[in-house]
């Protein structure tokens, strides 16, 4: 039977990630090491912009495939070689990331022109597909081949005008898709493989977390170092509790419930754009938490260090409310945990000064467990009582 006869997603069997999409992620455990590694130590404004702009585009082709894996499933040799590039294509974005702003501006482009090109070869059958299923053609010839050309042309622009032509190639990218409806195709998105998806996405960069513990603490063996990596741990343990108990619990259930137009759009928001600032903020904190353990010997943390930790904290809570927002829970419901999830980070960002690394990592690690433990009490107190 072939994709176009499966059964809604309510109606079809849930499924789980293939074993190429698992081979796939492993090229972002290494994009994660280098994007976190840009932000070690006191990173500023520009090196906060940077890991953004160089961030975004990577997160997005994943997004894309991982769309595309959902609609089309297909374990045939050509997607299988397709796929296989569009890893080969990332893997050099990931190690032109240190110098991408400079001297490998070049190859980081082409290789994200390179999985354009991929995401036509994978959208292109859906042009010939039965109606109303069909895919206008010039939504792939405009999102994918174009976009490709025109990034594979920015690769010859000099910086830094190359990093405006890359912001408004995004820009239109997001525009095309903001502009679809996804004719046909939304009703056959399988919410469950999408929401399994992102959450092992998250486990990715929680991983490169704490790796960067592991590593900071074998080059700075003391004590103190090692008070901060466990309190380090304990707050990526919470943050792993509270996001599959409760994050991605929600977002299955609310996914799963919506139908046809509004359940692709909803996806599209949530597991698209919010979630970006999700994994940024992990990433952001992996950096910091790395510095902390490095300059766990230290009076306090650089300020880029503590806004790298507490600010992608911060930014973390700030992603939850807004999905929270999304799925249409009230602004005062969301406030009661939203305001302190972010204003607590964010006071310990500013007061770093006065405080000791550990002491910086144990307010944040408070924090986190108050929310899981909020999140917790909540749920019970919701949860309809056993029947006899």
């Amino acid at each position: 039977m072939s994709a176009l006869d499966a059964a809604a997603p309510n109606e079809r069997e849930s499924r789980h990630a293939a074993w190429l999409e698992l081979f796939f992620d492993l090229v972002f455990v290494a994009f994660a090491a280098q994007l976190s590694h840009g932000l070690h130590g006191d990173p500023g404004l520009l090196e906060f912009a940077v890991f953004l702009g160089l961030y975004f585009p990577p997160w997005w082709m994943w997004c894309n495939l991982m769309v595309s894996a959902n609609l089309f499933e297909d374990d045939s040799p050509r997607r299988r070689f397709l796929m296989l590039f569009a890893m080969l294509c990332l893997a050099a974005m990931a190690a032109a990331v240190p110098e991408a702003d400079s001297t490998r501006g070049a190859v980081y482009a082409l290789g994200y022109a390179g999985t354009r090109l991929v995401l036509l070869g994978l959208w292109w059958p859906a042009t010939r597909f039965p109606e109303p299923n069909r895919v206008p053609r010039w939504r792939p010839l405009s999102y994918c081949l174009a976009s490709g050309l025109l990034w594979a042309a920015s690769a010859a622009v000099p910086s830094p005008w190359q990093y405006i032509v890359w912001a408004v190639l995004i820009a239109a990218e997001m525009a095309l898709l903001l502009t679809a409806r996804g004719r046909g195709l939304p009703g056959r998105l399988n919410t469950g493989h999408l929401v399994e998806r992102v959450g092992l996405f998250v486990i990715i960069v929680l991983g490169e977390s704490v790796l960067a513990l592991i590593t900071s603490t074998d080059h700075t063996w003391t004590a103190r170092a090692g008070v901060v990596a466990t309190l380090g741990f304990v707050l990526l343990a919470t943050l792993w509790w509270s996001y599959f108990d409760f994050g991605s619990a929600a977002a299955e259930q609310v996914l799963r419930q919506a139908e046809g137009v509004r359940a692709f759009l909803m996806a599209r928001d949530v597991e698209g754009f919010l979630h970006y600032f999700v994994t940024a903020g992990i990433l952001c904190m992996a950096a910091g938490l790395a510095t902390a353990v490095e300059e766990s010997g230290h009076a306090h943390l650089t300020p880029g260090a503590a806004w790298a930790l507490a600010g992608g904290l911060a930014l973390y809570h700030a992603a939850h409310a807004a999905i929270a927002l999304r799925f249409g829970r009230s602004p005062a419901a969301v406030a009661v945990w939203a305001v302190p999830g972010v204003g607590v980070p964010v006071a310990v960002a500013l007061a770093h000064e006065v405080l000791a690394p550990w002491l910086v990592v144990l307010l944040l690690a408070a924090e986190a467990i108050a929310h899981l433990l909020y999140a917790r009490t909540k749920a019970a107190r919701l949860r309809p009582p056993a029947t006899p």
